[in-house]
């Protein structure tokens, strides 16, 4: 699911901008798949809406991520399998974004950062073997992110302190 942040957008240009210089001059990451797939995260997170997409069969927000597994609700027909990969690529992009760009919020909550660490690169690894190189994204692109997540998350961390500067 994409935001409403355009394609052809300023904010996607600069966040793939911010998001290549570091990866590839700092963290050492030169994937433009990689590369590509995190700076569109960082759009498409702008808006809270999308930081907190899943819904329960309610309509209600799941804001913990605990639940998000078993309560999450997808609207529309969908294999088990897919439903399952959906679920755990968003896993995988909610806890890279909070421990990438903002990990102080999860030391002050009984300090789950570790937590996020283990759930995000369980999740990304989960979504890769649940498709394949077809997909959006492809597997081998969720794959490198289980792989490479703490990666991830320190380069985004860069990222952010290069735009608050």
């Amino acid at each position: 699911m994409r935001s409403e942040i355009p394609e052809g957008h300023p904010l996607r240009a600069m966040f793939r901008g911010l998001v290549e210089q570091v990866f590839q001059t700092e963290v050492g990451i030169c994937d433009p798949g990689l590369t590509d797939y995190v700076a569109n995260l960082l759009a498409d997170f702008v808006h809270v809406d999308q930081i907190f997409r899943m819904r329960a069969i309610d309509g209600q927000a799941i804001r913990d991520l605990s639940e998000v597994e078993a309560r999450a609700y997808l609207v529309g027909e969908t294999s088990e399998t897919e439903r399952r990969r959906v679920i755990n690529r968003y896993i995988g992009d909610f806890t890279l974004f909070w421990v990438g760009l903002y990990p102080e919020t999860l030391r002050r909550k009984g300090d789950r950062l570790n937590e996020y660490l283990v759930q995000g690169k369980r999740s990304y690894g989960i979504a890769s073997e649940l498709g394949d190189d077809r997909g959006d994204p492809p597997a081998t692109v969720l794959t490198q992110l289980s792989c490479e997540f703490e990666s991830c998350a320190h380069g985004l961390n860069l990222v952010r302190s290069g735009w608050m500067n």
